[in-house]
């Protein structure tokens, strides 16, 4: 009688958008996934995490991923700082919105993961563009707590392509008191670069959980 094979672990896609964001998360802890795990740099803006994520799920290996959007943002709301850390409840673009999941899950496993840090729950909005100066009130008043140009396109990509969990989970890099010009030049920074290097565990906790059977 021919003993039947375990089904393959479902895959984890990682999506960021720049090389500083990339080399971030290929320096981090790569120890402890619960399947197989691609980290993705799609390029800057929305066209090009569109284009990215659709054909990278395109491959049947990785047709049914979950989809986690990560990198760095702008955070919106007075008080926050360079290294916080913005999980999505939502995404949204002009194109749409999309529900993330396991919000309370990825928030607890980044409070363990990362003590000490400030963790922000509410809707990550998309942009076209780098948000500056009195625009971020504009965004504000939408009810969204930060903003980036790529969270918002992966994750309606990511829904596009077939039914698959998703979230997005973004490191402050300037806030309204804290307006960066250049990224890695300032302490800011390399504040948010150093809490990117140490998300990847609680992503993986999060993918584990959605691959246990369900009571």
């Amino acid at each position: 009688m021919a003993t039947q094979s375990a089904p393959a672990p479902a895959p984890l896609l990682v999506a960021c958008a720049l090389g500083i964001e990339h080399l971030a998360l290929r320096s981090g802890d790569r120890g402890g996934a619960g399947g197989p795990v691609t980290v993705l740099r799609t390029g800057m803006g929305p066209a090009a995490a569109e284009r990215s994520v659709t054909r990278v799920l395109a491959d049947p290996a990785l047709g049914e991923a979950a989809v986690v959007a990560t990198g760095f943002c702008a955070g919106l709301a007075p008080g926050m700082h360079p290294g916080d850390l913005v999980v999505a409840e939502e995404t949204r673009d002009p194109r749409g919105t999309v529900t993330c999941v396991g919000t309370e899950l990825l928030v607890k496993e980044l409070v363990r993961t990362l003590p000490g840090r400030t963790v922000h729950t509410g809707p990550l909005t998309g942009s076209d563009h780098v948000v500056r100066g009195e625009e971020r009130s504009d965004l504000l008043a939408t009810g969204a707590i930060a903003v980036d140009m790529e969270s918002a396109a992966t994750l309606l990509s990511a829904v596009r392509a077939g039914e698959r969990p998703v979230a997005a989970v973004r490191v402050v890099v300037d806030a309204p008191e804290h307006e960066l010009v250049r990224i890695g030049t300032v302490r800011g920074g390399i504040s948010a670069f150093r809490v990117l290097r140490s998300v990847l565990p609680a992503f993986y906790e999060w993918h584990r959980s959605l691959l246990l059977p369900r009571r």
